[in-house]
């Protein structure tokens, strides 16, 4: 599965430890994203939409009703567009 730039840094984070907190509304509803790494940085530029993208191709997971973190697909995904990056010199 190809994956853009911005999904792949998004997973990049996510795969260093990073998760996805999500505010909701009073019918339990998401309605914003933070992308936080581990060290509590927020990535910058990265919201809804860009969580909306990583669910609906299932890369990332929330397991347990926790915070959403990256999936066994999102991890290959990841893998695979670094080896690509690798080949072509670009990244």
């Amino acid at each position: 599965m190809n994956i853009s730039k911005t999904e792949r840094r998004a997973l990049d984070m996510l795969s260093t430890g990073g998760k996805i907190v999500l505010e909701r509304d009073s019918r339990n509803r998401p309605v914003a994203a933070d992308f936080i790494s581990r060290e509590g940085w927020f990535l910058e530029g990265y919201g809804f939409p860009e969580f909306q993208s990583l669910r609906a191709k299932r890369l990332i997971v929330s397991r347990n009703g926790g915070d959403y973190a990256i999936s066994r697909d999102g991890a290959l995904s990841l893998q695979k567009s670094r080896q690509a990056a690798r080949k072509s010199g670009a990244g």
